[in-house]
């Protein structure tokens, strides 16, 4: 018989979405209730609920009108955290379009390749990301070209990257949002079962697999995620700092949860510019700051980091990567509260379980399962591991995806029979319903017999004074098959040795889950959500 694990909490995702069938829908009904507050701020203005409402309305016209963009139509959104992306993104969906999400720092291979696989014959790109285009744009379906300005969607005037002079016909999104004013916009009838998003996974493991998100999944998740965080989601309270990308399903989805609640939320289109960040959240009366743990890094560390005001202060939630412990004691140190962790994929809209907001100790795991959810851990023969015990983490739940964009193969290996995603993350689940992910099953690491998780290796180095951050691999071993090597990044000014590290190791560690090989580096090769890659690690190991 299964073992299958759900909440404990009494109401389902079902019940408490209230019944909406599409995020059109969703955001309409926000609009009513809501229309006449700030929606967002950027760049020292802001837009209110109407005016990013009015404006999606003139692109979707424009959508229909002019390029006869049609119910299930796939179009491309490469853009960052300014007020064109919501207002093309809601355009998009009343027109019945399906949002391919597209990171904006792509390379020409990654973007050729995203455009082809989704069939997109529209994209609406940012100017500074035009010249990716350009060398890809003929090996692609892409037929319609829609730049980006910073201040699109504003009367701001603000200097832009130009658009590419080898891209020759293509119409500026400014330029589609004033002649849509005045096209008649047909109302498109959607359901929970249409395409919403094609999200496409990281391609660790391969080329990268578009998710095929529904209305449904993303309406339930929106209500999971309030139901999990109720204390930090109340109606017209919130001020929600968007840093995390848009392009990013878990930035994604906070926006559209915190837009159901009339929130006020400030985009950060640049969260690298640390300056820039703190000048636009210091006086914002923030309450909820999603991030990636080096965010949250980054922010502890900053000289300027007082100036922020943490009046109103409710919640920071780390999810793309564990959030490592001495980073949370040090934003306990400067808020009161320790960071919560979220755990997801983009296959799974993406919240799959979330840290309570009441919880007052660093727990080190993901939280509790969102509402109407359920989750089996499994062993390499596909049966179910006893409580206590690692194995394959697979969900099924109203936010899991129903399968990759046309992979039919990939999908036949992804679901169980009875219809749960195995997630490739190996996990434990506590007597009290907390999880605990220990890594990637590709991650770990085989120490003469020994099963090692590079997570537990990485947070006992990053304890230890001196480590900024690292990451750990297994290289080979002629004596014990495989070894743990350390890239490890030391703080500004120190002076630490491989010894030390190792030292400190061998206090907190039994002898097999000490590192070999403690290598310094100046930085870590991440993504551009601040994951650390180790595969490119393990490529540079097989190099040297």
């Amino acid at each position: 018989m299964n073992k299958i694990y759900t909440t404990d909490m009494s109401r389902s995702a079902e019940e408490v979405s209230a019944g909406y069938s599409s995020v059109a829908e969703l955001f309409r009904e926000a609009v009513k209730k809501n229309g006449d507050k700030v929606m967002f701020e950027c760049f020292g203005t802001s837009m209110t609920y109407d005016e990013v409402d009015e404006a999606a309305d003139s692109f979707a016209a424009w959508l229909q009108q002019d390029l006869g963009v049609v119910k299930g139509d796939r179009i491309a959104l490469m853009c960052p955290n300014v007020f064109a992306f919501p207002i093309a993104m809601h355009g998009i969906i009343r027109a019945g379009g399906c949002q391919v999400n597209v990171n904006p720092l792509y390379t020409p291979r990654e973007m050729a390749h995203q455009l082809n696989d989704s069939g997109a014959e529209t994209i609406v790109i940012f100017g500074g990301s035009t010249p990716v285009l350009a060398e890809v744009l003929a090996e692609t379906p892409v037929k319609n070209v829609v730049t980006v300005d910073l201040a699109d969607g504003t009367d701001l005037s603000i200097p832009s990257p130009a658009v590419d002079t080898r891209l020759k016909n293509y119409t500026r999104f400014a330029d589609a949002l004033k002649k849509g004013q005045s096209l008649p916009f047909e109302p498109v009838r959607l359901t929970g079962d249409d395409l919403l998003f094609l999200q496409y996974t990281g391609g660790t493991t391969g080329p990268s697999k578009g998710a095929t998100l529904s209305h449904s999944n993303l309406v339930a998740n929106t209500a999971q995620f309030k139901s999990s965080l109720a204390e930090a989601c109340v109606e017209g309270e919130e001020v929600l700092v968007l840093a995390l990308p848009l392009y990013h399903i878990f930035g994604l989805m906070v926006m559209l949860t915190y837009s159901t609640i009339g929130a006020r939320m400030v985009l950060i289109p640049n969260p690298r510019d640390m300056d820039g960040f703190i000048d636009a959240i210091k006086d914002a009366g923030l309450t909820v700051l999603p991030g990636v743990n080096t965010m949250f890094q980054g922010l502890s560390a900053h000289s300027r980091i007082k100036e922020v005001d943490l009046s109103n202060y409710k919640l920071a939630v780390g999810g793309g990567a564990a959030v490592i412990e001495d980073t949370s004691n040090r934003w306990k140190a400067l808020t009161g509260h320790h960071i919560k962790e979220a755990y997801g994929m983009s296959e799974t809209s993406p919240a799959v379980s979330l840290t309570p907001v009441h919880e007052p100790t660093f727990t080190g795991t993901c939280g509790k399962l969102c509402a109407g959810t359920e989750v089996r851990l499994l062993d390499d023969d596909g049966n179910d591991v006893p409580l206590g015990e690692a194995g394959e983490l697979a969900i099924r739940g109203p936010q899991v995806m129903s399968g990759y964009w046309q992979k039919d193969e990939a999908n036949a290996k992804s679901f169980t029979p009875d219809g749960f995603f195995l997630t490739g993350d190996v996990a434990v689940i506590s007597e009290n319903g907390y999880i605990k992910i220990v890594d990637r099953k590709k991650d770990m690491v085989i120490v003469s017999g020994f099963n090692v998780y590079p997570n537990e290796i990485e947070a006992t180095v990053t304890a230890c004074d001196g480590v900024a951050e690292c990451a750990c691999i297994g290289v080979p071993d002629a004596k014990s098959g495989e070894a743990l090597r350390v890239y490890a990044v030391k703080e500004a000014g120190a002076d630490l040795t491989a010894e030390q590290v190792t030292n400190h190791c061998r206090n907190e560690l039994t002898g097999y889950k000490v590192p070999r090989q403690i290598v310094f580096v100046d930085e870590l090769p991440k993504s551009n959500v601040g994951k650390i890659l180790r595969r490119e690690l393990r490529d540079m190991a097989l190099k040297s």
